[in-house]
């Protein structure tokens, strides 16, 4: 790798696969990380697996090796809670393997924040979905440009990370508000430091699914994917590609389809004074 004159490496995306090549994933036991996992081992990448759900992780774990012939290790740790954090936040740290982070953790809670607050369980579940969605991708990407920071400065391997985001992270969203509000926070914190990253040979990436088939909707407590139309809601294995290319690749972000790419636009664009009460509405219809 070429030396930049400030003395970090010039900018590269994920090292090619090897032994000395391990991607780390949360969320790994379904969904989008599930998917991401196994795009990632179609590629040859070794796997250390996270997620709550030790059942779930060890079958993943059985078929990925079976695709890749490669390591795929079990780690279950809930990152809701602070001994599964640290656990995991220590691996990240002192395994000199690990060459890229995937932060797919992550749930929704649907319904409106003043019905849910007298309610002490879903008070607790918007709790939760902040130490997921924020604190822990936050913590985990702290650690992971600590444990990497160091070995690309001495001439190791470039090393890169990829974090979930939402197409909600565009504008503020009634009815999922938390939810939306912590999309915003990993889209605005990651896209930042990427660019604090450029010429170190460290990537972030950042992946805006919209709508996506997975469990995501039973667990948030929606049935708005089946009601939308085929057109705006995408397969888990393709969003899951089209992150893992673009973690490859070393880019910035990446929202896959071109209706997600609107949407994204729109919100970015529209006046709030018009978008959130045509959004309230919407949400209205959708049961949310």
């Amino acid at each position: 790798m070429p030396e930049g004159a400030d003395g970090y490496w010039s900018a590269m995306p994920l090292p090619p696969p090897g032994p000395d090549a391990h991607v780390l994933v949360t969320g790994a036991s379904s969904g989008i990380g599930a998917a991401i996992a196994r795009s990632l081992a179609t590629r040859g990448y070794p796997l250390l697996l996270v997620a709550r759900r030790a059942d779930a992780l060890t079958e993943l774990a059985g078929e990925l090796r079976g695709l890749s012939g490669l390591t795929a290790e079990v780690h279950t740790a809930d990152l809701g809670t602070d001994d599964g954090l640290d656990t995991i936040r220590d691996i990240v740290l002192g395994d000199e393997r690990i060459v890229g982070l995937v932060n797919a953790a992550g749930y929704g809670v649907t319904g409106r924040v003043a019905d849910l607050a007298g309610d002490p369980e879903q008070r607790a579940a918007l709790d939760g979905l902040v130490r997921l969605n924020v604190l822990a991708l936050h913590d985990l990407t702290v650690a992971a440009l600590a444990a990497f920071t160091p070995r690309v400065r001495r001439g190791g391997h470039a090393a890169a990370v990829l974090n979930v985001s939402s197409i909600t992270a565009f504008q503020p969203l009634p009815g999922t508000a938390s939810y939306a509000a912590s999309k915003a926070f990993v889209q605005s914190f990651s896209e930042a430091v990427h660019a604090e990253l450029a010429g170190t040979g460290i990537t972030l990436t950042t992946l805006s699914p919209g709508l996506t088939r997975t469990g995501f909707a039973d667990a948030a407590g929606t049935d708005a994917f089946d009601k939308a139309p085929d057109l705006v809601v995408g397969e888990a294995a393709d969003v899951a590609e089209a992150g893992v290319a673009a973690m490859v690749a070393g880019d910035r972000t990446v929202t896959p389809g071109l209706v997600n790419q609107l949407s994204a636009l729109g919100g970015r664009l529209a006046p709030r004074s018009l978008l959130l009460p045509a959004i309230d509405r919407a949400m209205d219809a959708f049961g949310s």
